[in-house]
Parts: structure tokens; C-alpha cells; sequence
């Protein structure tokens, strides 16, 4: 069983950046695919970012791209949300997820470890 644990979240205003963290408690570490999902009050949980093993490979939701980077750290266990230009419909809690399927040709990401989440919250 593999432990994540998120970091970073809070409250800001439109506008501003937060950085999220994740790291991950058992190795292979530096095997898996890792990747952000969020669920907004009332919706489901949503794909957000995924990055492959060496992080070579990053994929993005399109209500995210441009304004969202994904990294990772593989010597610390660790991996990254970079989040500029938030919106208000960025408010949600936001779940770390490790190992799984990355579908290289589509980007989608079927994990099968999960962190309890974080909260961001957007101000307008």
C-alpha cells in the first residue's frame, strides 16, 4: 500500500499561483505514473494531470493547459502541481494519485493509489 500525501493547498485570490505536493510514502517511487485529479462541491471527481514515470510525458485537462505544470521529483518522491492564473472554478479539493495506467496515446489515467486531498480555494 502506497501512502500519498498532498500538500500546498489554501486560499488565494484570481489571479494567483500555489504550488501542490505530493509525496509518496513506499518505492518504486520513480516507476510509477503519478497525476492530479480534483472534485468541486456537487461534481465528480475530475482528471486535472498526469505525468509517466520519468517524466518525459505530461498530460493535461484543457480547462488546465497553460495555466497548470505537473513535475516530479523522482530522488525526493515527490511530485508537483504548479498552478498560475487561478480561477475561481479552480476551487476544489485536489487528490494526488500514483501507479496504474497512463495511456501514453490519450493521456488517460487510471491510478491505483490515492491521497486523502487538499483543499484550494479561489476567491474572485
Amino acid at each position: 500500500q502506497v501512502l500519498l500525501v498532498e500538500s500546498g493547498g489554501g486560499l488565494v485570490q484570481t489571479g494567483d499561483s500555489l504550488r501542490l505536493s505530493c509525496v509518496a510514502s513506499e518505492p518504486p517511487f520513480d516507476r510509477f505514473a503519478m497525476g492530479w485529479f480534483r472534485q468541486a462541491p456537487g461534481k465528480e471527481r475530475e482528471f486535472v494531470a498526469a505525468i509517466n514515470w520519468s517524466g518525459g510525458s505530461t498530460y493535461y485537462a484543457d480547462s488546465v493547459k497553460g495555466r497548470f505544470t505537473i513535475s516530479r521529483d523522482n530522488a525526493k518522491d515527490t511530485v508537483y502541481l504548479q498552478m498560475s492564473d487561478l480561477k475561481v472554478e479552480d476551487t476544489a479539493v485536489y487528490y494526488c494519485a500514483a501507479d496504474g495506467e497512463l495511456q501514453d496515446y490519450s493521456g488517460a489515467y487510471y491510478p491505483t493509489y490515492w491521497g486523502q486531498g487538499t483543499q484550494v480555494s479561489v476567491s474572485s
